[in-house]
C-alpha cells in the first residue's frame, strides 16, 4: 500500500508540474500574439496615416511652382510605406484580407504617384527616370529581381520604382497592364515605354537606363560639395 502511495504522490506532482509548464507555455503564447498584433495594428494605423498624408502632398504639388519639385519628391516617402507593407505581409501572411486591402490602397496611390510624375514632366521639363514592375506568387525569379530593385533604388534614390502584384484584382492595375500590353510572363518590367521579360542584374538594367550613370555622378558631386563645405 505503501509503494502505491508513493506512485500516486509521482503522478501528481508529474501532473502538476506538466499543467504548470502547459499553462505558462499558453499564457506566453497568448501574450507574445498580442504583442505581435498590437505592432501590426500600430503599423496599419500609421500606414494609413502616411497614405493620408501622402495623397495630400499630391494635391500641394499640383499646385506648386517648378522650382519647388524636385525628382524624387515622394520617392522616401512610398519606399518607407512598402516597408511597412512588407513588414505586415511577413508578420499576417499575404492572403490576409486587411494586407490585401492594404496592398490594394498601396498600389492606387503607386499609380497617383506615377501619374503626377508625368504632370510634372510635361509642366516642368524634368523626366522621372521609372521602373515599373510586376511579380507574380511563387515566382523565384520574381524574389531576385524584387532584391536587385530594391539594391538599385538604395543606390540611386531618385530613381522611382513602382511595383504590383499582376494577378491583383484592382481596376486600376488591370489598366495599367492593359495600357502597356504587358504579357503574363513573371518577372516583367516597364521601362521607357518598353517591356522587359525575365531576371534582369542591376548590371542589365544600369545598361537599359544609362541615366542612371549621369545621376550617380550627380550624387557624387554634391556628396563631395557637401564634405568640402563640412571641412571648411
Amino acid at each position: 500500500m505503501e509503494g502505491k502511495s508513493i506512485n500516486w504522490k509521482k503522478y501528481f506532482f508529474s501532473f502538476a508540474i506538466t499543467a504548470v509548464i502547459f499553462t505558462t507555455a499558453i499564457f506566453l503564447s497568448n501574450y507574445f500574439s498580442q504583442k505581435k498584433l498590437a505592432e501590426v495594428r500600430g503599423i496599419q494605423d500609421k500606414i494609413a496615416i502616411d497614405i493620408l498624408s501622402s495623397e495630400t502632398q499630391f494635391s500641394l504639388l499640383e499646385e506648386s511652382s517648378c522650382k519647388d519639385i524636385g525628382v524624387g519628391t515622394l520617392s522616401k516617402e512610398l519606399g518607407t510605406l512598402e516597408e511597412k507593407l512588407s513588414y505586415t505581409e511577413n508578420q499576417r501572411g499575404s492572403d490576409d484580407p486587411e494586407v490585401q486591402t492594404l496592398k490594394q490602397y498601396y498600389s492606387l496611390l503607386e499609380i497617383k504617384d506615377y501619374l503626377l510624375m508625368n504632370k510634372i514632366s510635361e509642366k516642368c521639363n524634368k523626366t522621372p527616370i521609372s521602373i515599373i514592375y510586376f511579380y507574380s506568387k511563387d515566382c523565384d525569379d520574381c524574389v531576385k529581381v524584387g532584391y536587385v530593385l530594391t539594391n538599385l533604388r538604395e543606390t540611386y534614390p531618385d530613381l522611382r520604382v513602382y511595383s504590383f502584384d499582376y494577378n491583383m484584382d484592382i481596376s486600376a492595375v488591370r489598366t495599367l497592364i492593359s495600357v502597356n500590353k504587358v504579357e503574363n510572363k513573371m518577372p516583367a518590367l516597364i521601362i521607357k515605354d518598353t517591356n522587359y521579360y525575365g531576371f534582369k542584374s542591376i548590371e542589365d538594367l544600369e545598361k537599359i537606363l544609362p541615366e542612371l550613370a549621369i545621376m550617380k555622378a550627380e550624387k557624387e558631386k554634391l556628396e563631395k560639395q557637401a564634405s568640402t563645405t563640412e571641412a571648411n
